[in-house]
């Protein structure tokens, strides 16, 4: 297989994929026969990468693989298609998403121990909902509170590899940079305006 051969079709994998892929997910459609290694693999998604430059499309890296999605550059022109707007999400919600980001496990207790206040029960089942934390377990102490951890979901959706992309943070008394960063990476994730994903995922 030709290396043009074997880009074309990781583009048309990734493009029907709906999800981002994994390398091992890339490598399972392949037959047996005509399957490339994980070399040949890694070495045409780099250049199918590097020939989306300056296109209207790019391939990004996130928690969960590889994946098609207009540039965050072109949003202004992209979003004015959507049907629905963009989701805008309260400081609370941003708050409390990083408080569970960056301490996790966190139990809710912890969370409104930290931010202050009570915590509101549509906030975390909007994070839940959202596919964007998860219990975990519970912490060994009376009433067993449950632990918070985000997951893949809250990865992919912020563009993020792995929780060592998180923004830097040097204290949690500072949310409001932390909550401002994550917003900003939700307006240049796809999900954030349905059409912005290429794969529509």
């Amino acid at each position: 297989m030709t290396m043009p051969a074997l880009k074309a079709i990781l583009e048309a994998l990734l493009l029907a994929a709906g999800e981002p892929l994994s390398v091992e997910r890339l490598l399972d459609a392949f037959p047996d026969a005509g399957r490339p290694t994980r070399e040949e693999l890694r070495v045409a998604l780099a250049e199918l990468a590097a020939g989306c430059a300056g296109r209207g499309v790019e391939l990004v890296e996130v928690a969960s693989g590889f994946r098609l999605q207009v540039p965050a550059v072109f949003a202004p022109w992209v979003a004015r298609l959507a049907q629905e707007r963009a989701t805008s999400y309260s400081r609370a919600l941003l708050e409390t998403l990083a408080l569970i980001a960056y301490r996790q496990p966190i139990t809710r207790g912890e969370i409104e121990e930290v931010r202050g206040v009570s915590l509101s029960g549509s906030i975390m089942k909007t994070l839940q909902e959202r596919g964007w934390i998860k219990v975990i377990g519970h912490r060994e102490v009376p009433g067993r509170p449950a632990l918070y951890a985000t997951t893949r979901v809250f990865l992919d959706y912020f563009n993020l590899k792995s929780l060592g992309d998180l923004p830097p943070l040097a204290a949690l008394r500072d949310l409001d940079a932390v909550s401002a960063a994550l917003e900003r990476r939700a307006a240049s994730s796809p999900d954030s305006s349905p059409p912005m994903d290429v794969s529509d995922g």
